[in-house]
Order: C-alpha cells, then structure tokens, then sequence
C-alpha cells in the first residue's frame, strides 16, 4: 500500500512539474493509462496486436504507440477498423503531400496539439510547401499558398467552418482530383478529426512537443 501511495504522488509531482493536469497519467500523457499486452487475451489481443504493430525489433511492443493507438484500444470494436481507414487513408489517389494537408486542416481545427506534432515534419518530409503549412497554422490568407493547396484548405474551410461546399468549389475540387479524390479528401479529414475529438477527450499531451499551435481567431 504505501509503495502504491509513493507511487501515486510521484506521478501527480511529475505532472505538476511538467505543466500537464494531476490526471494525466505520466506514462501515456493522456487520461488514461496504457493498456499492457499482457493483459490481454482472446480477439482483444488479436486486435492489439493488428494495432499495436511490432516494435522496431521485430518483437510484440509491450504497450501500444502513443496517441490515437493507445485511446482506440480501449474499444478494439473501434480500433480495428480505426486503424484499418487509416492506413488506407495514407496511400489514396490524393497523394501524400495532399493526405499531410488534410491531416493538418483536421489537426488545426480542433487545435489538436499531438496530431500537429505528429504530422507537421510529416507535411515537410512530403514536401509541402511552409507557405502552405503557415496558411494552417495561423489560419492566414492562401496568398501565395500553390494552387492545389489552397483549394484543398478552401475545402477543408469549407466542411469545417461553413459547413457547407458551394458549387462552384465543389466543381473544381472534382475537376482537379476526380471523384473518388474528392471523397478521400473529405475521409482523410473525417478520419484526423475524429481522432482529434478523441484526443481532446483524454486531452492528450505531447511529452516533447516540437511544433506549438498559437491560438487563433477564427
């Protein structure tokens, strides 16, 4: 019992002197504890593993990956096919210069701290341009943003803000990435977005946080 007590007020100083709530677990940096494989058994450890992945060893990973991964196993119902959309949503005909956009606009908009680290150096090494980038960031004018990106966050503000796309941009986001472009757009920020929802649920943290979201007016 007392190793348990010293260990409960040695996670909620860690917690304190991080800046992070006394209810985030020092662990996962979010509100709820990781779930360990060896916990499980039976189609929950099927899922976990389908999940989780292997470590960059080769070996079972003992605790699944921060963030999204770590959340959704707590319904291996939902992060199954979770994970599923997700790694389709990384290989579309949209590309993934285009795939990091979405990511960022959905990241932005529920101004989701762990997903805008995750994929701003994502954005980069994809060769999205910073303009593009910023335009996101500080919900800037598209000024010089390249013409597929601004209509992309045109879309994005579009669903996001308006909640509604006029007909005129709905034409030319299908004359520039067809049909099914189009739709995988809109599934690649669906996807990001409810990730982020789920996120701000356990108000996940980032441990080290590489990239800052400013507050904006929107």
């Amino acid at each position: 019992m007392r190793i348990l007590i010293a260990a409960s007020l040695f996670a909620i100083a860690a917690s304190a002197q991080s800046g992070a709530p006394s209810d985030i677990d020092p662990q996962s940096h979010s509100r709820l504890p990781l779930i360990r494989r060896e916990q499980l058994t039976g189609e929950a450890l099927r899922v976990y593993d389908a999940v989780a992945g292997k470590d960059a060893n080769g070996k079972d990973r003992p605790t699944p990956p921060l963030g999204p991964t770590a959340t959704s196993l707590y319904s291996p119902g939902v992060a199954l096919p979770m994970h599923q959309l997700n790694q389709y949503l990384r290989n579309t005909v949209v590309g993934p210069a285009v795939f990091q956009i979405c990511t960022l606009i959905a990241a932005r908009e529920f101004d989701e701290i762990y997903e805008w680290n995750s994929h701003e150096g994502g954005a980069q090494r994809a060769n999205v341009y910073q303009k593009t980038i910023d335009a996101i960031k500080f919900n800037r004018s598209l000024d010089g943003v390249p013409e597929k990106d601004a209509l992309v966050i045109r879309f994005g503000r579009a669903i996001f803000h308006d909640h509604k796309v006029s007909p005129e941009l709905y034409v030319q986001v299908v004359e520039t990435f067809g049909r099914q472009g189009m739709f995988e757009l809109t599934a690649i920020m669906g996807d990001y977005a409810m990730a982020a929802i789920m996120l701000r649920a356990v108000d996940q943290h980032v441990a080290i946080p590489m990239n800052e979201l400013p507050p904006i007016k929107r």
